[in-house]
């Protein structure tokens, strides 16, 4: 597999990012430049998580996380989130960098985890504290009103939007990334 280099800012140091990457246009990131382990940031684009006509979710308050790979995640903080319409669910997942996740699902029905939370993440992640994240796909997900499309895979969350370029993990044939 052959690599490119890519500077992905001014002051920081070349990336390497794969040949097989799309080659990101204009106002847009390649998932091949975010790092490992994930980078964070605040973003205040207008964040909505809905369920049909009901608003689980609405922020400008978000986190945007970036991992290798992977589109962006966002976080939501939970003074933002309507808990009436969810429930807690007995899932639980670790991530080596962020630490264990339990998770949500609809309260009209709790068939399937709908987003998830890491309650007590380890230190780089303390920002994201009691912070949801929603899979799209399973609820209507939309950033600046924009709708997102879903990551493919059933255990990946990623944001998909026009300002994200990959290929992206979890489409067929990226089991071995």
């Amino acid at each position: 597999m052959g690599t490119r280099s890519t500077p992905t800012s001014s002051t920081a140091a070349a990336r390497t990012r794969p040949d097989f990457a799309i080659e990101p246009g204009p106002g847009q990131e390649s998932v091949w430049d975010y790092p490992r382990p994930p980078a964070i940031r605040r973003d205040e684009r207008l964040v909505e998580v809905c369920d049909g006509d009901a608003v689980l979710a609405r922020t400008r308050r978000a986190y945007k996380v970036m991992e290798t790979a992977s589109p962006p995640t966002f976080y939501i903080p939970a003074a933002d989130i309507d808990f009436d319409l969810l429930v807690s669910v007995s899932d639980t997942t670790y991530c080596e960098w962020k630490g264990t996740a339990t998770y949500w699902a609809l309260a009209r029905s709790a068939v399937e985890p709908v987003g998830w939370c890491y309650e007590r993440p380890r230190p780089r992640f303390e920002v994201i504290k009691g912070y949801l994240a929603f899979y799209p796909g399973r609820v209507d997900c939309s950033l600046d009103g924009e709708p997102v499309i879903t990551q493919a895979g059933r255990f990946y969350g990623g944001w998909i939007t026009p300002e994200v370029v990959g290929p992206f993990k979890g489409e067929p044939g990226t089991g071995h990334w």
